[in-house]
């Protein structure tokens, strides 16, 4: 069993990104505020939580894929910054602040993002492991979030603006969009620890239903959650005519389903045996989130 809490893993996370970025002495350091801002503006950590727990499921000391972890975070928090743009989403507020746009100006916004996403993959090689397993996560990363994978499903999400769309093409999006990165996350962390191909399966695998199961309850608790506990405007889905599962399904049906993959994703980690107690909770903690 892990001695392991999501709690003794936030906090390494949240000690090895607040090193990450350098502070300097010339006037480009607004970029650098405003990369902080976003990164460090809370969140729910999921990915670098995955990359840690598989690294150790594996039968690594999680500590190691540190800089993995920080990695994908960044990613995550660059495609945020970006989403947030009025070129986007626009999205005045993220995680119950200005969104980074609004606080920075929409140039340095986008400026910081672009440099989240550079600083990802030098992060990526100060992991303690071989150099063929570095190689291995920055063509990882860069498959998952690049037009294949996250970006790709943005540009679903684009195309998909203000038509109804079928549910087929909404998990496909979400898959992409969503799904990708959180993937990604589960096989960084199998990276680290030289995991074999089995356990990268049971990975994925299990990623992949959380991953939608993830998406799934955002659009429920768009819908039933409030504006205080969602640290953003409820009802935006639907202000800007996007299809969603509770458009498609109706609120009980995307309930089920929620349920439905959140099953699947336990099952997917018998592999693991009773090491894997720890994902199990985290699948239920996500599905029973109200924020």
């Amino acid at each position: 069993m892990s001695n392991y809490t999501f709690d003794i893993y936030l906090d390494l996370i949240e000690n090895y990104l607040n090193n990450c970025i350098d502070k300097s002495s010339y006037e480009e350091e607004i970029v650098a505020d405003a990369m902080r801002y976003s990164l460090q503006n809370g969140g729910k950590r999921i990915r670098p939580v995955l990359v840690l727990e598989f690294c150790r499921l594996c039968g690594e000391n999680p500590e190691k894929a540190l800089p993995f972890a920080a990695a994908i975070e960044m990613i995550h928090t660059y495609s945020l910054i970006h989403d947030d743009l009025p070129c986007m989403d626009d999205d005045d507020m993220r995680r119950g602040k200005p969104s980074c746009h609004k606080k920075f100006g929409e140039e340095y916004a986008l400026l910081a993002g672009d440099a989240l996403l550079t600083l990802a993959f030098e992060t990526l090689t100060k992991a303690d492991v071989s150099d063929l397993q570095k190689v291995e996560a920055v063509k990882a990363l860069s498959l998952h979030a690049g037009y294949q994978g996250m970006i790709g499903g943005q540009t679903v999400d684009l195309m998909s603006e203000n038509k109804i769309i079928s549910l087929e093409r909404l998990k496909t999006m979400d898959n992409l969009k969503t799904g990708k990165l959180i993937n990604c996350a589960a096989l960084l962390g199998c990276i680290a620890a030289n995991a074999d191909e089995n356990k990268k399966i049971a990975a994925e695998k299990f990623t992949s239903a959380i991953g939608l199961a993830f998406q799934i309850v955002d659009d429920i608790l768009d819908v039933t959650s409030t504006r205080e506990k969602l640290g953003k405007p409820i009802g935006s889905d639907s202000e800007k005519n996007k299809s969603t599962y509770v458009s498609i399904l109706g609120l009980d049906k995307s309930k089920e389903y929620a349920q439905e993959l959140t099953t699947q994703s336990i099952d997917s980690l018998n592999c693991f045996g009773d090491d894997a107690d720890f994902l199990k909770k985290l699948a239920l903690k996500l599905l029973e989130r109200d924020n």
